[in-house]
């Protein structure tokens, strides 16, 4: 638990508990004795025991960072990103014993722009979040409440996110590699090798190819066909073009394009890569 959030809870009065193993028998016992009628988890990467389930006598809900039954798993917000979905959301589920599973009480959609990062979704994502949560306890309380199975040969899966991620594949369309580098940032974020160096690439535009409609004319993907006062574009897959607007050299600070290109020679047609 973040140290932030068990400060506050602490500030009010709320015990917090942090067990290291939620199969100790202890853990039920200890939250029984909160003699709670309603449980609630938010961006907890574990299925709970059933004895946990079972305490709240009105069951425990989850609040999930996206449409169900899409994108059920421990990154649920980046992945929609990545896959250039129009739109995501929050759903609040009832806990089941099986990852993001459970029946639906409520949603709510938000439309997804397609320069938006991971991280800008995030934080209105959380202040939705809360806001449909307090909706859906009181519709609880009030007896209102519906709950709707999903269609789970609907659901597809948002698995955690590893750094191997974020390699750019430069064969894939411009727009493919943009949602890459906007749906990783800020973890862990899309990067690529030019001339042996490291590169982390945090943002980026969709240039439309000025490059010859011929497959024979067209630069290789990967390689940079234009790099000069703050233009940087790469040519990529489909004849497709990605421009550069923020890198961020390994060990150093992000710079924007223009500022990257005055300190460093990036000659035209040189190629780069996913990996060195």
């Amino acid at each position: 638990m973040p140290s932030r959030i068990k400060q506050l809870a602490e500030s009010y009065g709320i015990t917090v508990l942090q067990p290291e193993n939620l199969k100790d028998s202890k853990i039920a016992g200890q939250l029984a004795a909160l003699n709670a009628d309603l449980g609630v988890v938010v961006a907890y990467g574990k299925i709970l025991p059933q004895k946990l389930l079972n305490v709240p006598h009105m069951g425990m809900l989850n609040v999930h960072a996206s449409l169900l039954p899409k994108y059920r798993g421990a990154a649920p917000i980046q992945r929609a990103t990545i896959a250039g979905e129009k739109e995501t959301g929050i759903t609040i589920i009832k806990l089941v014993r099986e990852m993001d599973a459970g029946p639906i009480l409520l949603t709510r959609t938000r439309p997804l722009g397609p320069d938006e990062t991971s991280d800008d979704i995030e934080g209105d994502l959380a202040t939705i979040g809360a806001d449909v949560l307090i909706e859906a306890i009181n519709a609880l309380q009030q007896g209102k409440v519906s709950l709707r199975e999903q269609d789970h040969e609907q659901a597809t899966l948002a698995p955690r996110l590893t750094k191997r991620d974020g390699a750019i594949n430069w064969n894939a369309p411009a727009t493919e590699i943009h949602n890459q580098v906007r749906g990783l940032h800020p973890w862990p974020h899309a990067y690529t090798y030019l001339e042996k160096h490291r590169y982390v690439i945090l943002r980026t535009s969709v240039k439309e190819s000025t490059t010859s409609s011929s497959t024979l004319d067209r630069a290789r993907p990967g390689t940079v066909i234009e790099a000069r006062g703050e233009i940087l574009d790469v040519e990529a897959g489909l004849g497709t073009v990605i421009r550069i607007l923020e890198i961020q050299p390994e060990g150093k600070r992000r710079q924007s394009a223009q500022a990257f290109l005055a300190g460093h020679h990036i000659t035209i047609g040189t190629t780069c890569h996913g990996e060195p």
